[in-house]
């Protein structure tokens, strides 16, 4: 099935096919220079018309193995050829036009048919000029937008025709070669825009201020620190887009795809049917707090920690940190890791810093285990909420005992008064969670979820 692109194109060569032959044969019956020249005109039109054809369904073939980005460069070695002929067929005619002002042809023969196939002409190429030229903007094609304004130079283009003819009819023979001259000044005119167009396409010239509207739409974005380089690319239709910023360092992974997302949205805000591809730079920041410096380097070491603190003492910065390894790691081993992880955070934040590592086994991803049962979770209940007596931690609910290897694992709720600090919560329930250890010593592990209430 045709697309509308296709349609209007195929409507486009009929037109083009029947103006030009119809202008050729009044021309030679009249003689008449200008009519045979716009008519040559028009059969470029025709061949235009036939690449704009061409291209448009070659152009929206995808991708493929040895065409990476797309067939539409197709379009622009056929219009290389096109520009060529354009040249051509305007110096014949300019060639001509001189001979017949120097008075070596004859003067042309009045016909009302001239006027009526130039008045049918102008009225199909502005229709058609109007006709592809809204097909383009409704489909971003860039090979109709093309051939609409060729279509639109046609209309003028006949105007000078249409005066050499009537001033040809009263007895002035230079008008009718004059008119030859103008119509292949403007079939130059035509060719050097076609051909600056199609050697911007070839030697892939950036849209005009494509580049700089899609750093400032960049520029604005959350998570870009800066942008390196832009560089932009059309084949065909299609735009294709090479991005490089900088972004803080210690974003993480998901944000800095959330970042990519946001980039590739702000170009196609830019540029409709934009391929994008994103280069990130992490970067430090001077507003880097060194908890962030600390927990950077740890992911990038690959390394769990938790209970990061950072204390001033004096001048120097004292550093705690609990970093998990594998339990089953040899001590040596271990303390290989952690001291790597000491060095790292030294060499960030100056000798001076003082750094010291807790050593805790890394928790098993799966622990394989059974729920204990209600009756099991009512016991641990009430023992707990024994444990909290009249504090500030109350309500313990949805309590579940699991049985695994290591030992029973406890998972609990309960209501803190929510305008206690997070602080002060914790310290609350981490009470709660040794005391249940203490009372009972089947249960290894507490975990305490606090809810305000």
């Amino acid at each position: 099935m045709p697309t509308k692109k296709v349609k209007v194109a195929i409507v486009s060569v009929a037109a083009s096919g029947s103006l030009a032959v119809a202008k050729f044969v009044v021309g030679l019956m009249i003689g008449s220079l200008g009519l045979i020249s716009d008519a040559l005109h028009s059969l470029t039109d025709l061949g235009a018309t036939l690449v704009t054809l061409f291209a448009v369904r070659i152009a929206d073939r995808p991708p493929d193995a040895e065409h990476h980005y797309g067939h539409g460069k197709v379009e622009s070695i056929a219009a290389l050829a096109e520009t060529a002929l354009l040249f051509l067929i305007a110096g014949g005619v300019a060639v001509e036009a001189v001979k017949r002002l120097q008075g070596a042809e004859s003067a042309v023969a009045f016909s009302a048919i001239a006027f009526a196939v130039l008045a049918v002409d102008m009225a199909i190429n502005g229709w058609r000029a109007r006709a592809l030229l809204q097909v383009a903007q409704e489909t971003s094609s860039q090979a109709l937008e093309a051939d609409a304004m060729h279509f639109a130079s046609d209309f003028f283009g006949a105007i000078p025709v249409i005066i050499g003819l009537a001033l040809s009819a009263y007895g002035y023979a230079w008008a009718d070669p004059a008119a030859a001259l103008v119509v292949a000044l403007l079939i130059s005119i035509l060719g050097l825009r076609l051909g600056k167009r199609t050697i911007d396409s070839l030697v892939d010239t950036a849209p005009s201020g494509a580049g700089e509207r899609i750093a400032e739409a960049l520029r604005i974005l959350p998570g870009v620190v800066d942008v390196e380089r832009v560089r932009v690319r059309s084949v065909g239709p299609k735009s294709f887009v090479e991005v490089a910023v900088r972004v803080p360092r210690t974003f993480p992974i998901d944000r800095m795809a959330e970042v990519k997302r946001s980039i590739e949205a702000a170009v196609a805000a830019v540029l409709d049917d934009a391929d994008v591809t994103v280069t990130t730079t992490p970067i430090a920041l001077d507003d880097e707090t060194v908890q962030e410096r600390i927990m950077l380097i740890a992911r990038n070491r690959g390394l769990a920690v938790h209970h990061l603190t950072v204390h001033a003492i004096g001048e120097r910065l004292a550093v705690a940190i609990d970093i998990e390894v594998e339990g089953g790691l040899a001590l040596g081993a271990a303390h290989d890791v952690a001291s790597g992880l000491e060095n790292a955070v030294a060499d960030e934040l100056g000798p001076e810093v003082e750094v010291e590592t807790h050593i805790e086994p890394l928790q098993a991803p799966r622990l394989d285990g059974r729920d204990l049962g209600s009756t099991r979770a009512a016991a641990v209940q009430a023992l707990l909420s024994e444990i909290a007596g009249d504090g500030p931690v109350r309500g313990i609910h949805n309590v579940r005992v699991m049985s695994t290897e290591g030992g029973e694992v406890v998972n609990f709720h309960c209501r803190v008064d929510p305008a206690l600090t997070v602080y002060a919560v914790h310290e609350k329930v981490d009470a709660i969670e040794r005391g249940l250890r203490r009372r009972d010593a089947a249960i290894k592990r507490v975990i305490g979820h606090a809810e305000p209430g």
